[in-house]
C-alpha cells in the first residue's frame, strides 16, 4: 500500500501564512503526480494545486498568486506554501498522489486522511 501524511494544518489569522507538508510511503516504485486538495464545510472536494514529476505546476484559480506547491522527489514529498489566507480557505486539506507499485503496475491514485486549516477573519 502507499500512504500519505500530511502536516502543517492549523488556526490562523485572516492574512496569515502556513506551509503543508506531505510524506509519501509504502511500496512505491514511482510517484508521478501529487497535488492537494480541500472540502470547506457542506462543499465538494475540490482541487487546490497540482506538480507532476517535471515541476509542471496547475493552481485553481482561487489561489493563484497566493499558494505555491512544490516538491522534493529524492524525499516523496509535497509541500503547500499559503500566503495571505482568506477565511473561504477554511476547510479540510488533502493530500493527493499518482503512484505505480510495480514496473508492471498501473497507476493508481492515493489520498491522505486530511488536515484542518481555519482562517479566522
Amino acid at each position: 500500500q502507499v500512504q500519505l501524511v500530511e502536516s502543517g494544518g492549523g488556526l490562523v489569522q485572516a492574512g496569515g501564512s502556513l506551509n503543508l507538508s506531505c510524506v509519501a510511503s509504502g511500496s512505491i516504485f514511482s510517484l508521478s503526480d501529487m497535488g492537494w486538495y480541500r472540502r470547506a464545510p457542506g462543499k465538494q472536494r475540490d482541487l487546490v494545486a497540482l506538480i507532476t514529476r517535471a515541476d509542471i505546476r496547475h493552481y485553481a484559480d482561487s489561489v493563484k498568486g497566493r499558494f505555491t506547491i512544490s516538491r522534493d522527489n529524492a524525499k516523496n514529498t509535497a509541500y503547500l506554501q499559503m500566503n495571505s489566507l482568506k477565511p473561504e480557505d477554511t476547510a479540510v486539506y488533502y493530500c493527493y498522489c499518482a503512484a505505480r507499485r510495480s514496473f508492471l503496475g498501473t497507476v493508481s491514485d492515493y489520498w491522505g486522511q486530511g488536515t484542518q486549516v481555519t482562517v479566522s477573519s
